[in-house]
């Protein structure tokens, strides 16, 4: 062990936070060479020392002077996850409103390099259909469907949609169209709520004078605060650490050979991706007794039935507690302990005796690959789903998936699990209006047959596609910004969503 006099030397923006001396801090951070994202022994950054700890000082500090509010641990767990396990509303509010922030200037920065990548690659118009599949039949029951329709034209993308997210065990719909519009100067985000017949326009530029309004538009609300605070810290994600991809079989025992489809028009060879892993962990350490009665209480029957393979356990060795304890610090112990990576803490650790609840259930992926599709997924699909997946869940999911070492094709389907009980199947169909007419999308038609048959099945397809400017695609986009702001001008129904009416279940 080595003694106290050490650790200033070894973390010193660390050792500061142990004893809140943020005055300190501030003063150590104002100089040169700190990096304010170095791991302690024990695993953490500076700012997500001061969370655990609930050094309400030494985290405003922290952050005023750019540590990472977005950091996961290795245990999976965010900053303001911890942040809300130490029950202080104070401290989630202040790391929910940088944290807000953050992801606001990586949007305004990254969008307008995703538009740039689109400018380089192909116009094109496809069709996403979304089919949301239960193994439960109460669930399977009620499971909507959608189609997102997308278009990009140079360095514009518009993509319209009709199912907006899933939150609580409810879908969440509602008639919007995205429209990202790149240009030399920047580029701007449109967003039209065709049923409340409002346009938001987002110009994604932010000039360094621009930051602290954008930032005190960032305070959350007390609600906001709240609602975190009373509610169970869920955390889920896909481990695809061992997954591997095999193809499928057909036939009878003894004539068997490898699967191939036709999806789209295109024929598709079918793998199976094994050892997906569905993990869903929930925290409630930072719960009231009245709280927990409350989530157990709200559950269904059909929520309780599926949570039956639970694990339950706690962390932190509480019974370990001395007089020298605090809230955040409950086992007592110390920085020479802390800081020496030697020393084993046995199961001890600062911060809230951790209740945790975990599900694990193993699911198989089906991937649908065409070696003949056009489409590129790497220069035209996957910048697309790096934008939606900035506000949308499921796009999240799908991108964290086909960024995988797939097997060679174009994924023309797949199937991955989103939630323990619930898997969605992507479908790309009616590329550049080839199987159904698309009013804005023009194609140029060969002579004969054969040509027609090459021009729909090549990359010559794409080379003859015609995108009509986005922003004239239907009345409703001619609008001026002061009319998108001020909502001065009628929205008309679209026809665009006669047919998504139907889709809806």
């Amino acid at each position: 062990m080595f003694p106290s006099e050490k650790h200033p030397q070894a973390f010193p923006l660390h050792f500061l936070v142990w004893n809140n001396q943020y005055l300190e801090l501030e003063s150590e951070l104002q100089e040169t060479g700190h990096d304010v994202e170095r791991i302690d022994p024990r695993g953490r950054t500076p700012l997500e020392l001061a969370v655990c700890l609930g050094h309400l000082e030494s985290t405003r500090v922290l952050l005023r002077h750019a540590a990472d509010p977005t950091y996961c641990n290795a245990q999976g767990w965010t900053i303001l996850q911890e942040a809300v396990s130490t029950g202080d509303p104070e401290l989630v509010q202040l790391v929910l409103q940088y944290r807000d922030f953050k992801r606001a200037t990586e949007r305004l920065a990254g969008i307008p390099e995703l538009l740039s990548k689109l400018r380089q690659a192909r116009d094109f118009y496809v069709e996403m259909k979304w089919e949301f599949t239960s193994w439960v039949p109460l669930v399977s029951k009620v499971c909507p469907s959608d189609v997102y329709r997308v278009w990009k034209s140079g360095s514009c993308l518009r993509v319209d949609t009709t199912l907006l997210g899933f939150e609580h065990m409810t879908w969440l719909k509602g008639r919007r169209s995205y429209i990202f519009k790149g240009g030399d100067d920047g580029a701007v985000v449109m967003e039209v709520d065709h049923e409340k017949q409002v346009v938001y326009t987002e110009p994604l530029v932010l000039s360094p004078r621009d930051a602290p309004s954008l930032l005190a538009a960032m305070q959350p609300s007390q609600e906001n605060t709240a609602q975190r605070l009373t509610s169970p810290i869920v955390s889920t994600h896909l481990n695809t650490r061992n997954i591997a991809f095999e193809r499928n079989k057909s036939g009878i025992w003894g004539w068997r050979s490898e699967k191939s489809e036709v999806v789209s028009g295109y024929e598709a060879k079918v793998y199976s991706a094994t050892n997906v892993e569905l993990v869903t962990r929930s925290r409630t350490e930072h719960l009231s007794d009245q709280d927990k009665s409350r989530c157990k209480g709200s559950k269904t029957p059909l929520q309780s039935f599926l949570g039956i393979a639970e694990q339950h356990t706690t962390h932190n060795g509480v019974n370990n507690v001395s007089q020298c304890a605090s809230p955040h610090n409950p086992t007592a112990i110390t920085a020479e302990e802390y800081f020496d990576p030697e020393f084993n803490l046995n199961g001890r650790d600062i911060g809230r005796p951790t209740e945790l609840t975990s599900k694990v259930q193993k699911f198989k992926a089906t991937l649908w690959l065409s070696e003949t599709h056009p489409l590129s997924l790497a220069e035209q699909v996957t910048p697309i789903i790096d934008l939606m997946a900035i506000s949308n869940a499921h796009f999240a999911k799908l991108r964290d998936f086909i960024t995988l070492r797939l097997p060679p094709g174009f994924p023309v389907k797949i199937e991955i699990p989103l939630f323990h009980v619930l898997n969605a199947r992507v479908t790309f169909s009616n590329l550049c209006g080839c199987d159904e007419p698309v009013s804005s999308v023009t194609l140029h038609k060969p002579e004969t047959p054969e040509e027609i048959h090459s021009t729909c099945t090549s990359m010559e397809m794409l080379s003859g596609v015609r995108v009509l400017p986005l922003l004239s695609l239907h009345p409703i986009f001619q609008v001026t910004i002061w009319e998108a702001l001020t909502n001065s001008r009628p929205v008309l129904q679209s026809p665009l969503y006669e047919e998504d009416s139907q889709l809806e279940r």
